[in-house]
């Protein structure tokens, strides 16, 4: 949602807290007496980044990050209803203009002992692995994951209505989104991107991604639903499973119509997951297999079905150093009918693309102090993705964040190949109240 720049002050004033009034925040601020109280949370943070590499392709290539961001949170009871909100407002100076994101605006209302109902607009998120989703299809923000916004920013929001019924020894969540929620992509705007139609890197405004969404109707709406438990294994140990399946669309315009123009087509899944302890360890396993709309696989505009398998790891190795790894395979279901009719093209993925990941974790100075790095390598794609970032509390109110995003790849056309030209550093500044 963009708003006019003459309405931008006023709402960062009403949004951003006053210095003589922050100790009320959190309090009961707005209830009259026999009122329900409105707690009132957020915070206001700047934020800058920039590019390592010249991407010639780009208009402006100097920033990759440039805003002044408010946060505001609220949350009231109505009897047994709880009413949320996350209202996020924000001058951006690398896509101008100010802009107001609805990060939540929910109600949750308890229906019976078992049974919870939550409506409106949501983050949604379930699976096992770390930064790499299999059974998790709701929406992602990959533009602000590489432009160095808080790593909450990778989930979308969604406007969803989400049925839990728990069980004893099962529980459901049952998710409808009636219209298509799509990632926030990499559309040019931002950062370029590889097209295999031009065969070269390309970027807005020319080359923008501007997909054709499904008409608004409840057949084209999405369904998700999770059914999970988890097994005492005695000494404390525990393991958990879960069961998934959905019904939608991929999240990204990887599929082409026959005037050449991108959009959204269909995708069906199902998955299962298991998470518990190993060894000095938690390991995790997923498996999900995804079926599109080209069931014979021999359609080169449409994305082949697949089959993805991660494996993951983590354990402490010393007192506050953590160390995960993540093994990811990825195969296309049809390749030989894929590569007899795509006219030998030298951009075809690999029948088996492997992917592992490292994140690497430590905390200092009574936790004030955060350290991460963590690194995506592709063995078969060989590109790579590394997100190194250091996180200094000064207090309970403020904190500074310093990070960097790299890639490299040997091939302009793979996944982190393509970006191998937007390397960028940023800071954020953030305080909380």
């Amino acid at each position: 949602m963009r708003l006019c720049y003459r309405s931008v002050p006023l709402l960062l004033a009403l949004s951003a807290p006053s210095l003589h009034a922050q100790d009320d925040w959190g309090e009961d601020v707005w209830a009259e007496p026999g009122q329900q109280e409105i707690r009132l949370h957020g915070f206001v943070e700047l934020a800058a980044g920039g590019r390592i590499d010249n991407d010639p392709v780009l208009a402006d290539d100097d920033l990759s990050l440039a805003e002044f961001r408010s946060r505001l949170e609220l949350e009231t009871y109505a009897d047994t209803v709880r009413l949320s909100a996350k209202l996020d407002l924000y001058a951006d100076g690398v896509e101008p203009g100010a802009h107001l994101d609805i990060r939540e605006s929910l109600a949750d209302i308890s229906l019976a002992d078992n049974a919870d109902l939550r409506l409106g607009h949501q983050v949604l998120t379930w699976g096992t692995g770390d930064l790499l989703f299999l059974n998790d299809l709701f929406a992602k923000d990959w533009q602000s994951f590489f432009s160095g916004r808080d790593d909450e920013y990778l989930k979308a929001p969604s406007t969803s209505l989400k049925l839990s019924l728990y069980g004893q020894k099962a529980s459901l969540d049952l998710v409808w989104t009636p219209e298509l929620t799509p990632d926030r992509f990499i559309n040019g705007e931002r950062f370029s991107y590889f097209s295999a139609g031009a065969g070269q890197q390309v970027a807005a405004p020319e080359n923008k991604i501007d997909p054709t969404e499904p008409k608004q109707r409840l057949a084209n709406g999405e369904l998700a639903a999770r059914l999970y438990g988890r097994r005492d294994l005695g000494s404390g140990s525990a393991t958990e499973w879960a069961l998934y399946a959905y019904r939608g669309y991929w999240k990204q315009p990887n599929a082409i119509n026959a005037d050449g123009e991108p959009y959204f087509s269909r995708l069906n899944s199902l998955g299962a997951s298991l998470r518990g302890n190993l060894a000095r360890g938690i390991a995790h396993a997923e498996l999900a297999w995804y079926q599109g709309q080209d069931h014979q696989g021999n359609d080169p505009r449409l994305p082949n079905d697949q089959l993805r398998l991660l494996l993951g790891y983590e354990q402490e190795l010393a007192p506050r150093l953590t160390l995960g790894l993540q093994y990811y395979l990825e195969r296309t279901l049809d390749y030989d009918a894929l590569s007899e009719n795509d006219s030998g093209s030298v951009y075809r993925v690999d029948e088996h693309r492997q992917l592992w990941t490292m994140r690497l974790s430590y905390r200092a100075m009574q936790d004030r102090l955060s350290l991460s790095w963590f690194s995506f390598y592709s063995d078969t794609d060989q590109d790579a993705y590394h997100r190194p970032s250091l996180s200094y509390k000064f207090n309970d109110n403020l904190n500074l964040t310093l990070g960097a995003n790299l890639f490299s790849g040997a091939q302009p056309h793979s996944f982190f190949g393509q970006f191998d030209q937007a390397d960028n550093v940023y800071a954020r500044l953030r305080f909380s109240y």
